[in-house]
C-alpha cells in the first residue's frame, strides 16, 4: 500500500466533499471494519478498525459493552435449524423486537455484552455502560463480497458525512439570502447549484410570471434546511415576503444597522408588495431611507424582483394613521375604527379605484400588512358597499396552516 498516495487521496476527497480529513478517515475505517466482519467474524459482533496513515498498519478490535446482569434478559439461543425451518414456512419473526415493545429489559447478547463481574477481572475500574475492546487478528486480504461491502459502506459514509456537513453550513443561513446558479428543472420545480449543495425551489415558491434559464445566477431566500434523506435538503424561495425584507436589508444600511425597522411585509409575488417601516431615531425618515436618493434603493430591489411594484409606507402606533397609510398610494379622507380590529376607510370618489386596486389587490395587501379587516367606502355614498372593497385578515389557524 502506497501510504503517500493514500494520504493524498484522503486529502483530495476531503477537499472535494468539503469535509474534514478525519471524517473521510472515519468512513474508511468503518468500511474496513465492515469488510473484516463480513469475511472473518460473526454478524452479531461489533468490530472497529484503526488505520494508521503514517505506516499503513491495520488493527482490529471487538467491542463489548459492560452490562449489569440484573438489567438485561438472558434468552436461550434458537438453534439455526429451527430458524431456517421457521423462515422457510414464513413464520420467522423477531421475538426480541416484540418483547422490547412490551417494555421488557434489553436482551443480553454474548457477542456484544460482557457482565460487570467478568469485566472487572479484565479492568478493575470497569463500570456499567463502558465499552471494552478486545484485540483481533489483523488481516488485509478480503474477498470480493467483503470488498464490495466496504465500497458501499465508504460511499454511504461519505454521503452521510457530506450531507451532515452541508446541513451544518446552511442551518445558520435559514432565513437569509444566498446566491446560486439555475441548474435544471423538474415538474415545475427549479434546482439551484449553491456551490457545495443543490437547493430546490418548488413551483409554489417561484415568482409567478418569472422565467428561469439554466446557467443564470440569481438570489434566493433559504426557506428551510432539512436533515432528512427522503426530502430535499435546502428549500429556497423567491416569492416569500421575507425575501423582500432581506433584499431591503442588503440595499439599505439603515435597515441593516437597525436604525430603520421593517414592521411588516405583505406580498403577492410577481405583482405587488407593501412594506411598513419605522424608526425610533429623531430626524430619520424611514420611508426616505428605504426609497433612497432618486429611488435608487427601492429600484435595486424592484429589479431583483422582475419589476414588482413596491409600496413603502410608514408604520404608526396609531391604528387610524397606520390604516390610512396602508392604502397608499390612495389618500384617505377619514378612518373609522371599530371593534375586533375592523375599520371603515372613507376615500374621495376619484381615489376609490386606487384604494381598492385591481381586483381588490390594494385593499387585500393593506389587510395583510395591518392585520385589520378593512372596508373601503366612497365619500359621496359611505353607506354603499363597494365591489372588492372589503377584505378580512386571515384567521390565526389559517395563517399557521
Amino acid at each position: 500500500m502506497n501510504i503517500k498516495e493514500m494520504a493524498a487521496a484522503i486529502e483530495q476527497i476531503a477537499k472535494e466533499k468539503g469535509l474534514q480529513p478525519e471524517r473521510v478517515m472515519s468512513a474508511i475505517e468503518t468500511a474496513i471494519a465492515a469488510a473484516y466482519k463480513k469475511e472473518y467474524r460473526k454478524r452479531s459482533e461489533v468490530i472497529r478498525a484503526t488505520f494508521d496513515i503514517k505506516n499503513g498498519d491495520l488493527s482490529f478490535v471487538q467491542v463489548k459493552t459492560v452490562v449489569d446482569p440484573n438489567e438485561v434478559r438472558i434468552v436461550e439461543e434458537v438453534p439455526e435449524e429451527e430458524k431456517k425451518e421457521e423462515k422457510e414456512h414464513g413464520h420467522f419473526h423477531h421475538k426480541e423486537e416484540e418483547q422490547e415493545e412490551e417494555g421488557l429489559l434489553p436482551r443480553y447478547i454474548p457477542d456484544r455484552h460482557i457482565f460487570l463481574q467478568e469485566a472487572k477481572m479484565i479492568k478493575p475500574d470497569a463500570i456499567v455502560g463502558e465499552e471494552l475492546e478486545f484485540p483481533l487478528e489483523s488481516h488485509s486480504d478480503f474477498g470480493r463480497i467483503a470488498a464490495q461491502t466496504a465500497k458501499q459502506v465508504v460511499l454511504q459514509s461519505l454521503r452521510d458525512a457530506e450531507r451532515a456537513s452541508v446541513h451544518e453550513e446552511y442551518a445558520d443561513k435559514e432565513g437569509e439570502i444566498v446566491s446560486g446558479i439555475i441548474q435544471r428543472f423538474d415538474r415545475g420545480n427549479v434546482f439551484i447549484d449553491l456551490g457545495r449543495a443543490i437547493g430546490v425551489m418548488f413551483r409554489n415558491e417561484t415568482i409567478p410570471g418569472e422565467h428561469y434559464r439554466a446557467g443564470e445566477r440569481m438570489r434566493f431566500l433559504v426557506l428551510a434546511v432539512q436533515n432528512d434523506v427522503r426530502h430535499p435538503g435546502i428549500v429556497l424561495s423567491r416569492s416569500h415576503p421575507k425575501f423582500v425584507q432581506k433584499l431591503f436589508e442588503l440595499e439599505v444600511p439603515e435597515i441593516a444597522d437597525g436604525t430603520v425597522e421593517i414592521k411588516s411585509v405583505a406580498r403577492e409575488g410577481g405583482s405587488r408588495t407593501k412594506i411598513a417601516v419605522y424608526s425610533k431615531e429623531e430626524g430619520v425618515d424611514p420611508v426616505g431611507s428605504a426609497v433612497g436618493q432618486r429611488g435608487t434603493r427601492v429600484m435595486a430591489v424592484t429589479n431583483e424582483l422582475g419589476n414588482e411594484k413596491i409600496d413603502i409606507i410608514e408604520w404608526s402606533e396609531d391604528p387610524e394613521k397606520f390604516l390610512a397609510n396602508a392604502i397608499s398610494p390612495a389618500k384617505a379622507v377619514r378612518v373609522e375604527v371599530g371593534e375586533r380590529r375592523e375599520a371603515k376607510i372613507i376615500v374621495a370618489d376619484d381615489q376609490l379605484s386606487l384604494a381598492i386596486g385591481k381586483g381588490g389587490q390594494n385593499v387585500r395587501l393593506a389587510v395583510k400588512l395591518t392585520g385589520w379587516k378593512i372596508d373601503i367606502r366612497a365619500e359621496s355614498n359611505p353607506d354603499a358597499v363597494q365591489e372588492h372593497g372589503t377584505a378580512e385578515a386571515e384567521s390565526e389557524e389559517k395563517v399557521t396552516e
